[in-house]
């Protein structure tokens, strides 16, 4: 008797490619993600500094050194009039969660991380879709220029003059 007969073998092949929307989708998730773990440190009386790789230059060798450094995350809540607010955000734009709507308002730092969560949940299920591929396409214009603009970037030298 063979070791692999043990085993449920399939015909499967990994799938390569997710689709522009899944990635988005992973993009915010993971945003969402940081902001809930912000959230229950707060409420823990804790610090919250995940650790990021960077690449910086040693003066003393002249060699590069990739180090760990603490990430800056900036909370996407503020307290307003004794309650609390928070913003959906991809990127630095706000995603508008109804029409008209921006913020949800909660009343402590539990439901806070409670409406992160089920925000995530949303998101998760692709019930953002939307509103991510509206604020994208929004990103995506800001990056396209005319071809105009491109033939009038080319420097020249003035001429010289006797």
């Amino acid at each position: 008797m063979s070791s692999l007969s043990n085993l449920k073998l399939v015909s499967s092949q990994r799938k390569k490619i997710i689709s522009p929307t899944e990635a988005r989708r992973k993009k915010l998730t993971i945003k969402l993600y940081e902001q809930i773990q912000l959230a229950k440190a707060l409420r823990d009386g804790e610090r919250y500094a995940p650790l990021k790789m960077r690449t910086i230059l040693n003066k003393e060798t002249g060699t590069k050194q990739r180090v760990e450094v603490a990430k800056n995350i900036n909370p996407w809540w503020w307290d307003e009039n004794g309650k609390i607010c928070v913003m959906v955000h991809y990127g630095s734009k706000v995603l508008e969660l109804q029409n008209g709507f921006n913020a949800v308002e909660v009343d402590d730092i539990d439901a806070l991380v409670a409406t992160l969560e089920l925000i995530k949940k949303a998101a998760d299920k692709g019930e953002l879709d939307a509103q991510i591929d509206s604020v994208s396409q929004i990103v995506k214009a800001g990056f396209k220029r005319d071809k105009t603009e491109r033939k009038n970037t080319t420097l020249r030298l003035p001429n010289k003059t006797p």
